[in-house]
């Protein structure tokens, strides 16, 4: 059931917030890899920016569930906008002159409050979907594709305007405008979030946000090797080998190079986002059961996992870079990235449908704990692998994490009835 107040209008707010915190977001992470990649660092270490940002977030999703519950989701909202600014703030400090040993150990620790407050936006933004969606005509399942569909165009515009950013102010003007700008939205939001959300309850426990519902348990598994399946090729790997095929190693060649290694995770994001936000209809959700549901996201993960070890093969086969594997990989990630997003799109919708209205926030911030566990095992995944074996081991562990997601998923229960 919708919360009382006026749901679409505090959908329309927490949906703004949202998209906000992951322009933001998405240009962060573009503006961290490629600076400190020109900077020197190798994709080991570049892996290691990200790995407490991933870590925080685990450990955020599974408090975040509790302290939703228990103070409110506006309340975890505006947390999750003020540490960004915070860590948006403390990034701009970043000196050149610093030894290595303490760039690492400084960006680490700054993305690491990064990471804790992207969980806190994610898992009260997707929250607020499951109280405020209309119940009726397959609302659940639009409402959530439109909000997660339109947050990943959203940040895949942030990859594009990080790389702008860099190449045209530099790092640490980027990251104070980019500050400022998320602080005018908080302050906006703080004065107009309309009624609509809960505002917690005291007696809300810690010890329930460890799920006992074994389709919640699966489907949290699945979750994790499928964000660990896209991580392993997309946090180091993709971005560091265009930028050796395209950069030329003059600083204009690495500028230009910055562009286009943004624009293709920019298309690659916001494609992404596209089709999770058409993903009811491609799917024809309103005439599918629950456990109909349940089987798509099998099928799906299923052929994803064919995908990455077919580009594996062919980058082997290449043994070394040339124009036509460059195109194929394009062509071939973007295939991968339309149907991740269904898979994606199918788990967002069942881990609301799954849940019960009171214990949502608790089972979606387990469930998001799963996923950023996914991330943070792509992330490492990507930085031993890329060094060990270059792009083509890269896409061939992501195929392997894959095809773990659809097993997890195959061991869910498909004979539940409910109209999805």
């Amino acid at each position: 059931m919708s919360a009382p107040g006026r749901p679409l209008a505090a959908y329309a707010a927490v949906t703004a917030a949202y998209w906000a915190f992951m322009l933001t977001d998405g240009a962060l992470r573009m503006l961290v890899l490629l600076h400190f990649h020109v900077l020197g660092f190798s994709p080991i270490q570049l892996a290691y920016l990200f790995l407490l940002y991933e870590f925080a977030g685990m450990v955020t999703n599974l408090c975040a569930g509790w302290l939703a519950a228990r103070f409110g989701l506006t309340a975890t909202l505006y947390a999750g906008l003020a540490l960004q600014i915070a860590a948006l703030g403390a990034l701009s400090q970043v000196d050149a002159g610093w030894t290595l040993a303490l760039s690492v150990a400084f960006v680490m620790a700054v993305q690491g409050v990064s990471g804790v407050a992207k969980d806190l936006a994610k898992m009260s933004a997707k929250s607020a979907v499951k109280l405020l969606a209309p119940a009726e005509g397959g609302g659940l399942f639009r409402w959530v594709a439109a909000l997660t569909g339109s947050k990943n165009a959203v940040k895949g515009f942030g990859f594009l305007l990080g790389a702008a950013l860099l190449a045209g102010v530099g790092f640490q003007a980027a990251v104070l405008a980019m500050a400022a700008a998320l602080g005018l939205v908080l302050a906006a939001v703080a004065l107009f979030m309309p009624a609509g959300l809960p505002r917690g309850r005291k007696g809300a426990k810690f010890a329930e946000v460890f799920s006992k519902d074994r389709e919640v348990n699966l489907l949290s598994a699945a979750r994790l090797f499928l964000f660990g399946a896209r991580d392993v090729w997309f946090v180091v790997g993709i971005p560091i080998y265009f930028h050796a095929v395209l950069s030329d190693g003059t600083e204009a060649g690495d500028r230009a190079a910055f562009f286009q290694v943004g624009t293709f995770m920019a298309v690659w994001i916001i494609g992404y986002g596209a089709v999770q936000g058409f993903a009811p209809r491609i799917l024809r959700a309103r005439d599918k059961t629950l456990g109909e549901t349940v089987g798509l996201a099998r099928l799906w993960a299923g052929g994803l996992a064919l995908i990455p070890l077919a580009l594996a093969a062919a980058a082997w086969a290449a043994g070394a870079p040339a124009d036509w594997l460059t195109a194929t990989l394009v062509a071939g990630l973007l295939v991968f990235g339309a149907v991740f997003a269904l898979n994606s799109s199918l788990h967002s919708y069942l881990i609301l449908a799954l849940s019960p209205a009171e214990r949502v926030t608790m089972d979606v911030g387990f469930y998001y704990m799963a996923n950023a566990a996914g991330r943070l095992l792509g992330t490492l995944l990507s930085g031993l692998a890329y060094p060990a074996g270059g792009l083509p081991l890269c896409l061939a562990v992501s195929g392997l994490t894959a095809a773990a997601s659809w097993g997890c998923a195959g061991l869910m229960d498909r004979g539940q009835g409910a109209r999805a």
